[in-house]
């Protein structure tokens, strides 16, 4: 059996029957509210399509490779993350039922100021240009070495056919293809997982007893994720322009269902990781573990990566599309969406042929928008514009003194992995939340 070919036939006819089965957007309404006979996306829908969308390629090859690393513990401190959904389907239900905000760039504008929904806006275009290549990479690296013409060949190929589902219906599309993809993910990761519980001695009992809770092993992940989820979900548009799309109870309840269903895949997910580790694997552990089974696993766990990458990629598209047409007011046209689409596919591509690094788009990204805590988790309090800035870019330094590992060894205060990612987000949190108040305690209005 030649896996290259049934891999090409994977990306090609799943992409080409969504393609063929996702609506055509025929309003703008229809392209970027994703309504559908004049009605918003339901719970079930919705709640869907915030975690598919949020189980990117990248998430789940970090949570497979977190529990090799680190047991079920890697698995629980990547799923931290997810506790995002809960804190933004909460905080962003506020701003919409007391503050009356229709978005958040309505908000930023409103409070701050335009400029400060301008800075915003490049937060979260560089979120969603990281998004392109960090996740394209993930499926390219099943079909060959890095640098290498299959490699390139599938990113490139995949990007194209994603992007031609997103341009016939925008965010109708994305919706629409989440659905379907959210099932298809939970299917095949089934299936995984009762080959390794079925076929194996491996237990459940080994897979709860696996990895110790001390810092050391995967414990500065887990807080540094929780802090991250204060500020982590609010300059992902993928996420937040879910958040406007339904009524604000029913935006609510999908937001906490996601939390918890989200942080339960990445769990489960992470198993694999946990039975490489059991297994004496070195790698990736999803790649090792799908050959140890055989083509057919492999082959399963490969149209994982695609499903949720595909997700995940045309969510970016849809939500790019109505930053520059809508929040950006570039033209509130269906033209102006496909445009912005195809401007962004080449962008993000570009990355991928300067190798750049996959885990940095998220641990350092997230990082850098630590400034965003107060920002929200305050938004009722009165503060000046200087606030925002002060409280903004004071995170961005925390982001860079991380990135060049600047941080001084005085301030980390527990040992093992992570705990410069843990520690850099502990003491700019405090520092940002501080300039963020100052302003307005000495009362420069």
């Amino acid at each position: 059996m030649n896996i290259a070919i049934w891999q090409w036939c994977l990306i090609s006819v799943s992409s080409l029957i969504l393609f063929f089965i996702s609506p055509l957007a025929k309003t703008t309404s229809d392209f970027f509210k994703a309504t559908h006979r004049k009605k918003a996306p339901n719970v079930i829908m919705l709640t869907g399509s915030l975690i598919i969308s949020w189980i990117f390629a990248k998430s789940i090859t970090n949570a497979a490779n977190l529990g090799l690393e680190f047991g079920i513990v890697g698995g629980v401190a990547y799923a931290a993350y997810y506790l995002s959904f809960a804190i933004a389907g909460i905080l962003i239900y506020s701003i919409r039922t007391r503050g009356g905000y229709k978005s958040l760039h309505e908000f930023f504008t409103s409070r701050f100021g335009k400029n400060a929904m301008r800075v915003f806006s490049i937060l979260i275009a560089i979120r969603l240009f990281n998004e392109v290549w960090s996740n394209t990479m993930v499926i390219g690296s099943y079909f060959g070495d890095m640098g290498s013409t299959p490699y390139y060949a599938s990113i490139i190929v995949f990007t194209l056919l994603t992007l031609a589902y997103s341009l016939k219906g925008g965010m109708s599309s994305s919706i629409f293809t989440d659905v379907i993809q959210m099932g298809l993910f939970g299917v095949l990761l089934f299936v995984v997982l009762a080959s390794i519980y079925s076929t194996t001695n491996f237990t459940v009992e080994q897979t709860i007893n696996s990895g110790v809770w001390s810092f050391d092993m995967g414990l500065n992940l887990l807080f540094a994720a929780f802090l991250q989820s204060f500020s982590y979900p609010f300059h992902d548009p993928v996420l937040t322009d879910r958040a406007f799309l339904s009524s604000p109870k029913v935006t609510l309840k999908s937001f906490l269902l996601a939390s918890v269903l989200g942080g339960a895949c990445i769990v489960l997910f992470s198993v694999i990781g946990v039975y490489a580790q059991a297994m004496g694997m070195q790698g990736q552990a999803a790649v090792e573990v799908g050959k140890a089974f055989g083509t057919v696993i492999l082959l399963v766990i490969n149209f994982i990566m695609i499903t949720s990458a595909a997700s995940t990629l045309d969510s970016t598209f849809s939500s790019f599309s109505k930053l520059a047409a809508i929040d950006l007011k570039l033209g509130e046209s269906i033209s102006v969406g496909r445009l912005a689409m195809c401007v962004l596919v080449v962008l993000g591509t570009i990355p991928v042929f300067l190798d750049a690094e996959i885990l940095s788009a998220t641990t350092i990204s997230g990082t850098m928008v630590i400034g965003l805590t107060p920002i929200f988790f305050f938004w009722k309090l009165p503060a000046p514009k200087i606030s925002f800035y002060l409280s903004i870019f004071c995170g961005i330094a925390f982001g860079f003194l991380l990135v060049f590992d600047l941080i001084p060894k005085s301030w980390i205060l527990t040992n093992g992995p992570y705990a410069d990612l843990l520690w850099v987000n502990i003491w700019g949190i405090f520092s940002c939340l501080i300039l963020y108040m100052i302003p307005a305690w000495i009362k420069l209005w």
